[in-house]
């Protein structure tokens, strides 16, 4: 047979083409069987006869009804770049140790579990279940329908609550509505009893404005003249008993806070046109969404 390649026999050894048999002193390597090809290889149509693609290139190319080019029934290693220009489908678990670098779309159909450090820098879409039970980073912006929605209903809705559980009954739980104003307010309560002064915490020097305090007292067990009187601007109240008996009353502090903007009561518009700074929070859809009600 006429080549420029001769085909050798060694032994029980197949070798195409020229070749460096120096390896063949390793006996330890020499095995029944041995195929040895040193060109480019093509086995079956695979559409690239004439052009080396690659050392070893398989056919035929895939399609509906055709048995697949190449099965391992065991490990196959690879130490190097494995490039895949088609579909990659893993029915069984895939183990990677490395650093996975995905800059086209990604679907995910099953269950992705990640135990390490995961970037992408393309679109991900997963039509299933995704648990993560570390820390998620974003730096940029998230998209989510669902969630908008759910947040836009907890802006509409008229009450904002939370939902705990019961601190007594095993098995219940208790439902609060937060108290709603046209303002960013704070209080303080308590009773007085044996003075006539009310100490306002220190931190209300800088958070409250001492011009927006209202006092509410309520005498305890008898009636009482009661009124008060600002002192050290705001940080303390004075209360005074006319009927000249001991004060014995139960107080309930208000004022609003300095340190924000005042929220603008009414507006025209949707909440997109709100005409001041947005200050308002917005409580999770778990607290305040109730199907049927605000959703």
């Amino acid at each position: 047979m006429a080549s420029s390649s001769p085909v050798f026999l060694v032994g029980e050894k197949l070798i195409v083409g020229a070749v460096d048999t120096s390896f063949l002193s390793a006996t330890s390597r020499i095995l029944p069987g041995t195929m040895v090809c040193n060109g480019p290889a093509i086995f079956g149509l695979n559409g690239s006869v004439g052009v080396s693609r690659a050392t070893v290139m398989i056919g035929p190319p895939m399609q509906p009804g055709v048995p697949a080019s190449l099965e391992v029934l065991g490990i196959a290693n690879v130490y190097g770049n494995l490039n895949v220009y088609a579909v990659s489908q893993f029915t069984g678990l895939s183990t990677k140790l490395g650093t996975v670098i995905k800059n086209a779309l990604s679907l995910k159909n099953g269950v992705d579990v990640k135990n390490a450090l995961n970037t992408s820098n393309a679109i991900s879409v997963k039509n299933s279940n995704e648990n993560i039970g570390g820390v998620l980073n974003v730096a940029g912006a998230i998209n989510c329908t669902w969630l908008e929605n759910r947040l836009a209903a907890a802006m509409a809705s008229p009450p904002k609550g939370f939902d705990m559980h019961h601190p007594t009954k095993k098995g219940w739980r208790l439902t609060h509505i937060c108290i709603e104003g046209p303002e960013a307010a704070v209080y303080y309560r308590g009773k007085l009893e044996g003075s006539n002064v009310i100490e306002l915490p220190d931190y209300w020097r800088g958070l409250v404005d001492a011009e927006t305090i209202t006092v509410q007292l309520t005498p305890i067990g008898t009636y009482q003249e009661l009124s008060y009187e600002l002192m050290d601007w705001g940080t303390k109240i004075k209360v005074l008993n006319n009927a000249g008996s001991a004060i014995n009353c139960s107080y309930v502090v208000f004022g609003e806070r300095k340190d924000v903007d005042k929220i603008v009561v009414e507006y025209e518009g949707t909440i997109e046109d709100y005409p001041g700074r947005d200050q308002r929070s917005i409580v999770g859809y778990h607290y305040d969404y109730r199907p049927g009600v605000n959703g």
